[in-house]
């Protein structure tokens, strides 16, 4: 039995410490991409066609095609917080683009390109809520709600200590905790909690936003040609204007939100 779980568990992926991705994608013409499926704005799996949309969906297919060409595809890989990082080193995606903020610790572990979305880490409240900003929530029997593997659940720690956080297992998770009460405020990336906001008319992102979050796409050690491509095929599509016109398509009509401000 032992035997066979081991042979499982290595089905399905592939050596990453040897294979080149980059020499993989211009052979295949495609990329793999873990991307999220909760967050709307950035990554929302669409029922009616079971595609998922979004600013990272999009960013990954203009990357893709500036890379491999205008008939290159996009292939996507659902994760979340917790499993991206497992599945890109078991070999199952080349590369993920899921508002994953690049920090010293996660850098440790895999390769970030330049940034590509500067975030910030704010609050979701009920309208109405006595929670202004984050101080409001440094209160011993404060309970604020987080999602296990996001980086904003050790911000809150350091910027409301005495508050109690409950970690859920996804976005999905902690929005429903909200809205029953478990928490006074839900906590992640401004960008995150706006899309949110747009979903739920009945509750509020206050409190501007107390960190610096800037989002990087995640790539294997070692994977340094890929890295490269990444980062020269991001700043073309600055450049030619591409990335503008995403960050219009998906933040510009959101309210309380300044596009502008990420605008490159």
């Amino acid at each position: 039995m032992l035997g066979l779980g081991l042979i499982l568990t290595s089905c399905g992926t592939r050596d990453t410490s040897n294979a080149s991705v980059w020499q993989n994608a211009e052979k295949t013409k495609s990329i793999t991409w873990g991307v999220k499926a909760d967050t709307k704005l950035f990554g929302l799996m669409d029922v009616k066609d079971s595609k998922i949309k979004g600013f990272d969906a999009d960013i990954a297919r203009a990357l893709t095609r500036q890379m491999l060409g205008k008939d290159a595809k996009a292939n996507f890989v659902q994760v979340s917080s917790q499993t991206r990082i497992p599945l890109l080193k078991n070999g199952n995606i080349d590369a993920i683009i899921a508002t994953m903020t690049i920090t010293p610790d996660r850098a440790k572990i895999v390769d970030f390109s330049d940034s590509y979305f500067d975030a910030g880490q704010s609050l979701l409240v009920k309208k109405g809520s006595p929670i202004k900003n984050v101080r409001d929530l440094n209160k011993p029997g404060t309970k604020v709600i987080g999602v296990v593997g996001a980086n904003s659940v050790e911000n809150i720690k350091k910027f409301a200590p005495k508050a109690k956080v409950l970690e859920l297992q996804d976005y999905a998770q902690a929005l429903t905790a909200l809205k029953s009460n478990q928490g006074a405020a839900l906590t992640t990336d401004n960008g995150i909690l706006f899309g949110m906001a747009v979903e739920n008319p009945g509750y509020q992102v206050v409190g501007g936003t107390f960190t610096k979050e800037p989002y990087g796409i995640a790539i294997n050690k070692g994977q340094t040609d890929m890295k490269s491509h990444v980062n020269k095929a991001l700043k073309e599509i600055v450049k030619s204007g591409e990335y503008n016109q995403i960050i219009k398509k998906w933040f510009g009509n959101v309210s309380g939100f300044n596009y502008k401000e990420v605008e490159r």
